[in-house]
This record gives structure tokens, sequence and C-alpha cells, in this order.
């Protein structure tokens, strides 16, 4: 099933030139990622510039998220009838201007609410790109192509990340919105350049893509994602935590870890593009009770520095194969309104993010220690094998093109 009536710009445009459209949407999750999970590795200095506590640094996490939850179904409902481009550069430039903000807000109302506002369009802009990138190339690739695009995501955690994290703690953590910023300036340029042109679909509406949102196969796959991807977030909001307190890992060791993490997500997500390819709903049956046997060994392996390591790439290899499968999935339950159902898949992953971390730290609120998380990230990704299959009974009884 391909998700629009366009062909496939493949054969109209050539190998390399379908490259760098890839790359240049890649680019804007790159600054994305770059700027969501350096503020995990900034909290600290921006508590000390802003004068504000622990727990109201923390609420600007809370207020991006809060930012890409509303964002996502909005703004690509809103941008319905734009072209593709057009829509992916407007989002780019939204989340430039509010990075850029931050880098000016003068205190923490002002903040939270630029990171709020930054938050907006990261969705929409992953759902637009993935539709972008499926529509570029044959439908049996779409799989690797949203992968392509996700890796820019992933790739941050190992480059954007530690880069902009040492920028923050050397010469000042405002610096960290300068950079996304300029990020964002060459993203625009290179959508610009390389992303084809394309026609909206003639009969493209607000009220067409908010359709999707009737679709019980929707709603199952989001439920999935907030389930099954729950658990890969209770594990790695509390991981420096496990690594220093548990592993015995030393503190400087720390960038290290995450970087193992990062290569992890970017080994996973690529492989999860491949194998989504061949089956969307036989990888999300596959991958998540291998994440839920990953992160029950992660459990084990935690007590030792060297098998905490290797379980930590493996963990993070094991969550992201989920990600492609869950967006071409999304796709396919909604091929009139894909935009909207691809870019429910980021703001499904966020609430996901704050679930696993209020779950992870409610048992070790509890006293169960840093290791619970992981245990309850299992349980998680079970319970989310239990809602794949659930959709895939409903999908037996009444398929998807129905």
């Amino acid at each position: 099933m391909t998700t629009t009536t366009q062909a496939p710009a493949s054969s109209k445009t050539g190998t390399r030139h379908i490259a760098l459209a890839i790359i240049a949407l890649a680019m804007g999750g790159f600054g994305i990622g770059t700027t969501e999970f350096t503020m995990m590795g900034l909290l600290k200095e921006i508590e000390q510039g802003l004068n504000i506590s622990t727990p109201e640094a923390g609420h600007l996490i809370s207020a991006y998220a809060l930012g890409v939850v509303v964002g996502a179904p909005v703004l690509a409902a809103v941008g319905a009838k734009l072209p593709r481009k057009h829509l992916a550069l407007g989002l780019m430039l939204f989340f430039s201007i509010a990075n850029l903000s931050s880098l000016l807000a003068p205190d923490y109302g002002s903040m939270l609410v630029s990171r709020f506002a930054a938050g907006l369009p990261h969705g929409a802009f992953f759902g637009v790109a993935a539709v972008i990138a499926a529509s570029l190339v044959a439908p049996t690739k779409r799989g690797w192509a949203i992968s392509m695009v996700m890796a820019g995501l992933t790739v941050s955690n190992v480059i954007g990340v530690p880069f902009a994290t040492w920028l923050g703690q050397s010469y000042g953590w405002r610096l960290l919105f300068l950079l996304v910023g300029l990020i964002g300036i060459i993203t625009l340029a290179m959508l610009w350049k390389f992303v084809p042109f394309q026609k909206p679909h003639a009969d493209a509406s607000f009220r067409r893509e908010l359709g999707a949102l009737k679709r019980l196969q929707v709603w199952l796959a989001i439920l999935v994602g907030i389930v099954g991807f729950g658990g890969f977030f209770a594990t790695y909001t509390y991981i420096s935590h496990t690594m220093t307190s548990v592993a015995g890992v030393p503190a400087p060791w720390l960038p290290l870890v995450v970087a193992l993490y990062g290569v992890g997500m970017v080994a996973g997500n690529i492989v999860g593009g491949r194998i989504a390819d061949k089956s969307v709903m036989g990888t999300i049956y596959w991958v998540l009770p291998a994440t839920a046997v990953a992160l029950v060994v992660y459990g084990v392996a935690a007590h030792w520095a060297w098998s905490a390591l290797i379980m930590v790439f493996v963990v993070g290899a094991a969550g992201s194969m989920l990600v492609p499968a869950l967006q071409t999935r999304l796709l396919d339950a909604s091929p009139d309104a894909p935009s909207l159902a691809s870019s429910l898949n980021h703001a499904a992953l966020n609430v996901a993010n704050a679930l696993g971390a209020f779950l992870g730290g409610l048992v070790i609120a509890w006293g169960w220690g840093y290791v619970a998380p992981a245990l309850v990230g299992a349980v998680l990704a079970i319970l989310g094998l239990g809602v794949a299959a659930i959709s895939g009974a409903v999908e037996r009884r009444r398929p998807l093109a129905s």
C-alpha cells in the first residue's frame, strides 16, 4: 500500500538527488535531537544561569515535550493543503526561530514559553519528512527511507548531543540554542535546494487529515508506541544513576555511556528500517519481546561495568528498531491523511518518554533501586506486544485497505 496517490519521485529524480533530499530531511532531525536531548545534560548549568531549582529546570524539558504532543497533530493538520516541501520549510523555520528565542530569553518564564514553542514543530516535521522520504522511493523501500530520516535523530545522540553538552559546559549553556539555530538555517538551505516540489493531494484538507483520528488502527499503533517504547525511556532516563551507582562506572565515563547508547540507536534504526520493509507487523512482533529480553538482561548485567556497557549498546539498538516500523504502520493505517498519522508517532514517543520516566522514578522512590526501571521497561514492552497482537487480530478481520 502506498501512502500517496503520487508516483514515487525516484522515476523522475536521480539516485544522488534522492540521497541528498533524504540527507536534508535527516539534518532537520539532527538539529531536533540535539536540542531535545542536550537539555538533560545541561540542567545544572541552566539552573545556575536562570537561578531556578532542579524541578523548575525539569519543567523546561516537560514544556518541550508538551509542545511536541500539541504541535504534532495541530500543525500537521493545519498544513495539510500546503505542498509538503513548503510545509517542511515552514516548520524548520519555526523551529530555528524558537531556538534562537531561547538563546535570548531573559528569564525563566520566557524560557518556558520558548521551549514549548520549540517543541511545536518537532512531530509535524518528522511526520512530513517521513512522508516525503517514503514518496521518493519504491514502496518496498519505504521503511529504509523513513529510517534514514530518523537517522538524523539517532546520530544526534552520538555527535550533536556530546558536542553541544561540551560546548555548553565550557563556554555557556545558551550556546546550545545558537548551535541548533544554525543547524536549522543550514537545514533550510538544504531542504530548499534538494527536496523536490510535490503538489498537495487534490482532496487534502484539515478535515481530511483529522479523519485519521477516527481509525482504530491509528490509535492502536499510537498505543503500541506509548506503551512499548515507554520501557526504552524508563531505562534511558536513569541510565547515569544506574551506571555510576550500580555498575561502578566512573562519572567521567558517562559521555562514553551516552555515546554507546547513541551508536546502538543508530544501528537499531538502520536494521529496523530494513526489516520493516520485509514485514511491518512482523518487525513489531519481533522487536518488542526482544526489547523486553534485552532490558531484563541489562538489569542483571548492570552490576558489572563491562557487561553494563555492552548492554547499553544492545538496549539502545533494540528499542530504536521499533520506530521505523511504527512510522510505516501509521502511514499504512491512514493513507489519505499521511502527514498527521506520521506525525502522531512522535507525539506518542514523547508521551512514552513521560510515562517511562514517571514509572521508572516511581519504583526508584519505592526503594527498588536503579535497576528497577529496566524491569518496568520489560513489562511495558510485553504490554506493547499485547496491544500489537490486538491490532493484528483486528486487521485480520478488517484489512487496512478496507
